[in-house]
Formats: C-alpha cells, structure tokens, sequence
C-alpha cells in the first residue's frame, strides 16, 4: 500500500490498511492512523498524528513548523482526528510552546489552498472552504461552516455552529449558532438552516432566536442584554453556551449589523 517512490522515515508509525502514493514524503516522528489515504506530493511532517480514515490530498503540508517568531524549535505537534479529509494544497502549521498542539477534531472537511496556523483548536464537523485562513492561536467550535476566503485574526474564537459568509474577515469572536456576514463583520441571522440539519426542533431554534434579538436587535450593550436574557430566557443548554461565551470572550464579539446611512453610502 506504500508506493516504492515514497519516502517514509523508518522512525514513522504507519497502521495497517494506510495507502500513500509515490512521491509523498513522510518525516520521522510520525503516526498515520489505519485506514489513511495520502496522496502523492503530499508531505508529512515531524509531530504529525493523523487518525484512522483520513484522505490527504496532493499538495498538502501537516506539521511544518510555525510561522512565527517566537517558536525556538521545541518539539510540538499537529494532531488531527478521524475521517478528516484534506483538499490540495491546505497547510497545517504544529504549535508554539503557547499550546504546543494544533489540533483538528473528527469528520472535518478542510478545502483546497485553506490554512491553519500554529496553536489553532478546531471541533469536530467543521467545513472550511476555499483559501479559508486561520491566524494563530484561534479556537473554532463543533459544526462551524467557513465559506470560501474567511481570513481569521489571531487570538479569535468563533461558537459552535456558526457560520460565516465568503470573504469574510474575522475580527472580533463569532458567537455560537449565528450567521455572521457582511464588513466589518456582524450578525445577520440565526444558523436556522444548520440547526434543523443537525435535529434542532423549531421550537429551540426560535429559543435561540429570541436570545440573539435580545442581545443584537433591541438596541441593548452587551451586560445590560445578558442580565435580560438570564432573567427572560429559561434556562437551557444553548442559552447557557451563548452566555458563557460571551462571558469568556477576550476580544469581545462581533457587532449586530446597522444600515449605514446615506451619507456614508455616498461617501
């Protein structure tokens, strides 16, 4: 399953069942789960850990080492889940001694050209389109959706079940369950469609509506809508994840979005 022009390092722990084709380099310190497809050109990194049933495409770089001034060359890794998938030309960078991982969850589709960089945590079930690019040290949920060309700051965190529009750029956190679009980058909506794919009843849905018109359609700051939302809205799962996000963001989270005026659509 190894094509004889590949190069594996005899230190790398390749499982049963992995098939790599010619011209793939794989360095030492590497272990590629059973079932794994790397195509060829693809290269393979020391500090790589890659699960069962992952396809690599041609092109791709995992676990080069960072992109960053502050990295002193201390062993890191990049580990990446089960039944990813990874498009051609995507760049995965290891970790700093911040994190010292940068890590990818399971079943996770990562797009041609798209790069994650050092100490960035990823959930499980994320799509990442096209040329999608994350700074350092970002943290992205469970089931977020990035469309193509999203470029995110460093130091940014985007919820659970996010999603954000094409060409988007990240600055402030993305709470979770939103549509975010437009420049800068505010909400527009609830995640609604993602939310009924994943089994989400109507009736949570328009719960997690409600929390979001408090808190990006009423005209509130941000600590006067929390206290509204923890005294009007029961208490559930979704409502305690939003506040506790809010809560624990450090850039603080993107705005709701308001129609510009005249003036400044001429301007």
């Amino acid at each position: 399953m190894i094509h004889p022009l590949t190069y594996v390092h005899p230190e790398a722990k390749i499982a049963d069942n992995v098939q790599i084709d010619a011209f793939a380099v794989i360095h030492k310190d590497v272990e590629i789960g059973e079932g794994s497809y790397i195509a060829s050109h693809v290269t393979i990194m020391e500090g790589a850990r890659i699960g069962k049933n992952c396809r690599i495409f041609p092109g791709a770089v995992v676990a080069a080492i960072p992109q960053d001034l502050k990295y002193k060359g201390e062993h890191t890794k990049v580990i990446i889940g089960d039944n990813c998938t990874i498009r051609e030309c995507v760049t995965i960078n290891r970790g700093t001694s911040d994190k010292e991982v940068t890590k990818i969850g399971n079943n996770c589709l990562i797009m041609a050209y798209s790069h994650i960089a050092h100490d960035c945590i990823v959930g499980n079930n994320c799509i990442f389109s096209n040329d999608t690019t994350l700074a350092g040290h970002i943290v992205i949920g469970d089931y977020v959706t990035l469309a193509g060309l999203v470029a995110v700051q460093q130091f940014v965190r985007i919820g659970s079940h996010a999603y954000v529009t094409g060409g988007s750029l990240v600055r402030k956190d993305v709470p979770p369950y939103v549509k975010a679009a437009r420049e800068p980058l505010s909400y527009v909506g609830v995640n609604s469609v993602g939310l009924k794919r994943r089994g989400y009843s109507i009736e949570k849905v328009n719960e997690i509506l409600d929390i979001f018109r408090i808190l990006y359609v009423r005209g509130y700051n941000v600590a006067k809508a929390m206290r509204i939302i923890e005294a009007e809205i029961p208490v559930s799962d979704e409502r305690d994840e939003i506040l506790s996000f809010i809560r624990e963001s450090g850039r603080g989270i993107m705005r709701g979005y308001t129609r510009r005026n005249n003036n400044d659509d001429l301007a």
